[in-house]
């Protein structure tokens, strides 16, 4: 099945209207949603075939668009983050009283990025939030790194896929947990 191509408005009005669609990250395709529309992160969850538990990462072009997430941390923890944003590397946080459990999955932390990729960083302005941004497989496997890869894997699945370019890495974003500095996910 041919997806339908999207603009960043177009992208918009589905993240907006409980849609899930793809789009270029850094390295692969990301899958997206409103993080706070639990309907569209299961199906999010039900495509990758993906437990809750496991968690999920969300995107942002600021850091106050991750405010609602995010618990209290340490000055000398954000100097480490702001050494990284924008950028490819994915943090997690504390999560918020607030953040959902679908985002954070089983875990007392969210993972959090503030992209430097055009595309997404432009698609999260025109949002005006944080969107999920998964990668565009199924658990266990590979993911996208093509628009016809997307339209395989996920056809009907998703609303459709934003125009753009993958960002150039070789591999997902790295993962670092913020209170330890540890690499949990190298890039």
């Amino acid at each position: 099945m041919v997806c339908p191509v999207l603009s960043i408005e177009q992208a918009v009005h589905v993240l907006h209207d409980g849609g899930v669609i793809a789009y270029p990250t850094e390295a692969v395709y990301g899958l997206g949603c409103d993080p706070f529309d639990h309907d569209a992160v299961g199906r999010i969850l039900e495509l990758k075939r993906r437990p809750e538990s496991s968690g999920l990462i969300l995107i942002a072009d600021t850091f106050s668009a991750l405010d609602d997430f995010a618990g209290q941390v340490e000055n000398d923890e954000l100097e480490r983050v702001n050494q990284t944003w924008p950028g490819p590397v994915t943090w997690l946080f504390p999560k918020s009283a607030i953040c959902p459990g679908w985002i954070s999955g089983a875990h007392d932390s969210v993972a959090l990025r503030v992209t430097g990729h055009p595309v997404c960083w432009q698609l999260c302005a025109a949002f005006g939030s944080a969107i999920v941004s998964t990668s565009a497989n199924r658990s266990g496997e590979a993911p996208a790194r093509s628009k016809k890869q997307v339209e395989v894997l996920f056809g009907a699945g998703i609303a459709g896929i934003v125009e753009g370019e993958l960002g150039g890495l070789e591999r997902p974003s790295e993962i670092r947990d913020l209170r330890t500095g540890d690499v949990i996910r190298p890039a």
